[in-house]
């Protein structure tokens, strides 16, 4: 007797239910969609232990006729496309037909569903793929699902099912991925009797994120809008303080589909470099609309990923549109003060004696910032170092000196704290100022600025007197062959020293009081770890990071009072002033009226 034998259906159908029914969230998943496709506006969604025990869906859309009920639980049977030529323009969130069957092969299934023209409902049951004849009933217009006892016939499959709690984790996921796509729906998720969310159509989006995340990440979220080639593209984006530790904050979504896309997550993260650090994630919410016919979502088949026909588009404008909008905001991290408990005076002072406390608060801050300046000496006003090699300027040369005839109309309330910080006053309140991080931005888009100015321009070098030698390795050697154009740029001259050993003769005036065999030694690091790794320019931006990093005035030294002009005004003029390279925060914000509140005045 022949060792192969052909599976029956049921049996495929259970088999092929693992690539679409992974856990009751995937359930809901598929229920959502088709509800949404049967045009419902109302949907109420009760989970028991979650979604293992049920799964209860019900819509108020269009129904499905009492004749093709049954026929609705078949393998690839749809309601959605016709011919092959419809796989081109899917406009609608399920078609392939195979949910409901699926669902019906591992659990306990009970349908009742009537269209608006119907006398009655009509219902079925289906245990694990055994279906009974379809049948009138009692029932509203819509439909309703119940899917109980999940994988109770597959032991294998249940076991691996996690705490209700993790499960209906991912199930509150898949519903508020519906609810960011779909604000006109009436929505509302129950587990175990309890009402979990309760929302009403014609929300906002804004408003939606409130209920589903939290009001503050909805309030401080920044609008985008862009229309170009067909894609159109609006989205809410996160500040660079609100940034995460991994990307669960971030929701891309392509014709109300909620999708994942290398693509898109490249172009969200370049947008951000700069402004935040690199191991973090921003919260974004993507809204994309584009023409069906620009797109493949039979891709997979859960549908969550897409293939676009002309990737580098959608690219290049999700990059563009966050890029302009964070270099057009002002990014300077609120103070995180702690919160006061409830004062106890009466709150019967008026708007005009808030106004006055206000007024003397700043005057008092001005006259401390009068008082208390530091003294400078002669030698800290200049902006060469004594300890630099003759004809070299470190570092300070960034930190533009503000004219005589200037100084009348510059704010000089400012005091420099522990050699490391700079407060300064500003009408509303007060900044403290990272003075190295705010140095290490201000030479880094000096760097970019001269960069794309002139390719073939190369930053001002000092020969040096005696020439320092380096030992390298193969590996640092052929960095060094491939990425010879780096050092040209940076002002660098190299030459061989011997079989593994290279001589230093020219160093950036810019990195005067950097070692430059030590510098040169992580730049070869740096280029043998990321080279591989990285594209020419995203390579080059890591470079001018590194060396602005290096070349910023450090935390610990005292400047003198035309350097922190210097910063202070720079601060001003230069993109993305909030952040450091790195995007650490350059700038913490203190309001008055925070203050105020602090100290109980208000």
């Amino acid at each position: 007797m022949g060792r192969i034998a052909v599976l029956d259906e049921n049996m495929v159908n259970m088999i092929a239910a693992g690539e679409v029914i992974e856990r009751p969230a995937s359930v809901v998943k598929e229920l959502l969609e088709n509800s949404i496709d049967a045009g419902a506006m109302k949907i109420i969604i009760s989970v028991e232990d979650g979604g293992r025990k049920l799964i209860s869906v019900t819509d108020n859309g269009e129904g499905v006729a009492g004749e093709d009920l049954a026929g609705a639980f078949e393998p690839h049977a749809t309601s959605k496309i016709k011919i092959h030529s419809d796989l081109g323009h899917i406009s609608t969130m399920g078609f392939r037909g195979e949910a409901l069957a699926s669902i019906a092969s591992v659990a306990q299934v009970r349908a009742v569903s009537r269209t608006k023209d119907a006398l009655s409902a009509h219902n079925i049951e289906i245990d694990c793929g055994k279906k009974t004849e379809s049948a009138p009933c009692s029932g509203d217009y819509g439909t309703t699902i119940e899917v109980r006892n999940l994988f109770y016939k597959l032991p294998a499959r249940r076991k691996f099912l996690r705490t209700a709690n993790t499960e209906m984790t991912h199930i509150i996921e898949h519903f508020t991925r519906i609810a960011l796509a779909h604000c006109n729906l009436d929505m509302t998720l129950i587990h175990n009797g309890r009402e979990i969310y309760r929302l009403l159509d014609g929300q906002s989006r804004t408003e939606r994120i409130a209920k589903l995340f939290s009001a503050q990440i909805a309030e401080s979220l920044l609008v985008v809008e862009s229309s170009e080639k067909g894609l159109e593209i609006s989205g809410l984006l996160g500040r660079p303080d609100a940034a995460r530790a991994n990307n669960k904050f971030q929701y891309f979504f392509l014709n109300s589909r909620f999708i994942r896309d290398k693509f898109i997550s490249h172009a969200i993260k370049e947008a951000y470099r700069g402004v935040i650090e690199p191991s973090k994630y921003p919260v974004v919410f993507l809204f994309m609309q584009m023409p069906c016919e620009a797109y493949d979502v039979n891709v997979h088949p859960t549908k969550i990923e897409v293939r676009f026909d002309n990737s580098n588009l959608v690219h290049s404008q999700i990059l563009a549109v966050i890029r302009q909008k964070l270099l057009g905001q002002n990014l300077d991290a609120p103070a995180q003060m702690p919160q006061p408990r409830e004062s106890m005076a009466p709150k019967e002072e008026t708007i005009q004696h808030s106004e006055i406390r206000r007024q003397r608060i700043a005057e008092a801050m001005a006259e401390f910032f009068r008082e208390h300046r530091p003294v400078q000496t002669q030698q800290q006003l200049g902006f060469a170092h004594p300890s630099a090699r003759p004809g070299q300027v470190e570092a300070a040369e960034h930190i533009a000196p503000v004219e005589t005839g200037q100084r009348a109309e510059v704010s000089r309330n400012f005091l420099q704290l522990h050699d490391s910080y700079i407060v300064s006053q500003v009408d509303d309140g007060f900044i403290v100022v990272d003075q190295h991080a705010l140095h290490e931005r201000i030479i880094y888009e000096d760097l970019c600025r001269r960069i794309a100015a002139n390719t073939a321009e190369k930053l001002t070098s000092q020969k040096l007197l005696i020439p320092e030698t380096t030992e390298i390795t193969d590996a640092q050697a052929e960095a060094l062959r491939t990425n010879s154009g780096f050092f040209e740029k940076l002002g660098i001259e190299l030459e061989p020293f011997g079989p593994k050993t290279i001589a230093i003769q020219a160093f950036p005036s810019l990195l005067a009081k950097v070692a430059p065999a030590e510098f040169v030694q992580e730049l070869l690091d740096l280029l043998n770890e990321k080279a591989v790794k990285l594209d020419k320019e995203r390579l080059l931006h890591e470079v001018l990071e590194m060396t602005a990093c290096k070349a910023a005035i450090k935390a610990g030294r005292k400047l003198s009072d035309d350097e922190i002009e210097g910063l202070l005004a720079g601060r001003e003029v230069i993109d993305r002033a909030s952040q450091c390279p790195h995007g650490r925060p350059t700038t913490i914000k203190f309001s008055l009226s925070e203050l105020e509140r602090q100290f109980k005045r208000k």
